[in-house]
């Protein structure tokens, strides 16, 4: 899982993409058909990279989650 403690102080929203890479949100982003994107209001960060995963869409998390 992510160390969140390491994370910018802006990132308040956390969630992966099918091809396992994670990233950090300033504001909830929205979904698209293979994963996650900034809405245009605030900032993004990749975080890690990981296995692909099939149960991406259910990633999305705040970062106090």
């Amino acid at each position: 899982m992510i160390d969140t403690d390491r994370l910018p102080y802006w990132v308040n929203w956390l969630a992966q993409d099918r091809d396992g890479t994670w990233w950090g949100f300033e504001a909830e982003p929205h979904q698209y058909h293979c994963g996650w994107y900034e809405n245009e209001v605030g900032r993004s960060l990749r975080i890690a990279s990981a296995e692909p995963n099939p149960d991406w869409a259910a990633s999305l998390r705040s970062r106090d989650s």
